[in-house]
């Protein structure tokens, strides 16, 4: 279950709280005139030891040919 600090409480013990929340992975209420306004929660990380897609094909390529000469088709765009 969450924690409940009033805002007051939260402003001055921020770090710490930041702190609590990072070490046992619970959740902080933070509320205003005894209503919840937000709530801080730790972050779960769930790229962790998934690696990045950027660069995963990296020379995996093959060229098969040239693909800047032309085909010799006539295309109608070559037409006037």
């Amino acid at each position: 279950m969450a924690e409940k600090y009033p805002a007051g409480q939260f402003k001055a013990q921020c770090l710490m709280l930041m702190d609590k929340v990072k070490k046992y992975g619970q959740s902080v209420t933070i509320t205003k005139h005894g209503k919840p306004v937000a709530k801080l929660v730790p972050v779960v990380d769930d790229a962790e030891g998934v690696e990045s897609p950027f660069g995963s094909m990296s020379g995996t390529g093959e060229i098969k040919g040239d693909i800047v000469k032309s085909t010799g088709e006539k295309w109608s765009a070559d037409e006037k």
